[in-house]
C-alpha cells in the first residue's frame, strides 16, 4: 500500500476518534488487505494521534491473546499496538462515557521493563524475558473501536485502529514478580459493588509472561524493540460487558492489587 493511501486511512480513523462517530469500514481504496498493510496504517494513525494529543508512546499492548478470540477474528497469533501516554492513566482513573462507544473492559496483567529486549538472533520465550521484568501490576483496558461492528471489521482493520484502544488504567506497580504463578493468577471483576466475572493469567497464551514474548519477537521482526522503562500489557483475562456511565468498575488481583476506573 502506498503513502497516499496509508495517510488516508489513518486521516478516517483520526477524524472518527475527534468526531466520536463509526465507520462501517476504511473505503476499498485504503482498507488494509492483510496484517502488513494493517501495521503500517497503524504507524501513521499512532503518528497523527500523537501529533493532535501529544505525548509519547510508552509501552504496548497486546490483544487477542485468548485462542478463542483469534479464531473468531481469524488469527493464527495475537496482534499489537503502541500505549500512547494520552490514553494512559493510573487507578483510580474517571473516563467521562463519551470519550468511546464500547466501553469494553479488560482486566489484564502488565510489566514494567527493567532492561531493554534487543535483537538477539533467537526468538524470545518466557524464560529469557523475565530477567527484564522490573514490576507486575493488574490493569483494565477499556477497549474502543472506530467501527459499527468490531466483530465483523477483521483483523486488518482492527489492527489499523490500533488494535481497538480506547483508555488504559493501570494499579499500583509490584517487584518480587518471581514469587508470583502468573500462569494460575486470579481476577475478580466488580461493577458497582457486585461481582461480575472472575479471569486467571492461564487465559492469555497460558501465562503472561508467553504474551511478553510474543510481543517481544513481534517488535523485533517490525524493526523496533521494548525499551527499559516501557509498560506492556498483555491481554485480557476476562471481558465484561460495555460500562454506562455512572459505572464503577473494580478488577480485584490479589497479590498484585487493586485496579478502579469510573465513567462519569
Amino acid at each position: 500500500m502506498d503513502g497516499p493511501r496509508l495517510n488516508q486511512a489513518a486521516g478516517l480513523l483520526l477524524q472518527a476518534r475527534l468526531d466520536r462517530r463509526r465507520l462501517a469500514a476504511l473505503p476499498d481504496a485504503c482498507r488494509p488487505m492483510d496484517e502488513a498493510d494493517a501495521y503500517l496504517i497503524q504507524d501513521r494513525y499512532v503518528d497523527s494521534m500523537l501529533a493532535h494529543y501529544g505525548g509519547d508512546i510508552v509501552g504496548y499492548k497486546a490483544g487477542c491473546t485468548n485462542l478463542t478470540a483469534q479464531q473468531q477474528l481469524g488469527l493464527s497469533s495475537p496482534f499489537a499496538g503502541p500505549l500512547l501516554s494520552a490514553f494512559v492513566l493510573t487507578s483510580p482513573a474517571v473516563i467521562s462515557a463519551e470519550d468511546g462507544f464500547m466501553r469494553m473492559i479488560e482486566a489484564e496483567i502488565g510489566f514494567r521493563l527493567g532492561q531493554d529486549l534487543p535483537p538477539t538472533g533467537a526468538p524470545y520465550e518466557a524464560a529469557t524475558v523475565t530477567p527484564a521484568l522490573a514490576a507486575a501490576f493488574g490493569a483494565i483496558e477499556v477497549v474502543d473501536s472506530r467501527y459499527d461492528d468490531w466483530t465483523t471489521a477483521g483483523a486488518p482493520q482492527l489492527i489499523a485502529d490500533n488494535v481497538c484502544t480506547g483508555f488504559w488504567v493501570y494499579g499500583d506497580e509490584i517487584t518480587g514478580i518471581d514469587s508470583l504463578d502468573l500462569a494460575d493468577h486470579p481476577v475478580r471483576v466488580r461493577r458497582n459493588g457486585a461481582w461480575a466475572e472472575t479471569g486467571n493469567g492461564a487465559n492469555v497464551l497460558g501465562n503472561p509472561l508467553h504474551v511478553v514474548a510474543w510481543l517481544a519477537n513481534h517488535l523485533v521482526d517490525r524493526g523496533t524493540s521494548l525499551k527499559s522503562g516501557q509498560l506492556v500489557t498483555t491481554g485480557t483475562m476476562i471481558a465484561v460487558n460495555g460500562a454506562e456511565k455512572g459505572d464503577v468498575i473494580e478488577a480485584d488481583y490479589g497479590a498484585l492489587g487493586s485496579v478502579k476506573v469510573s465513567f462519569s
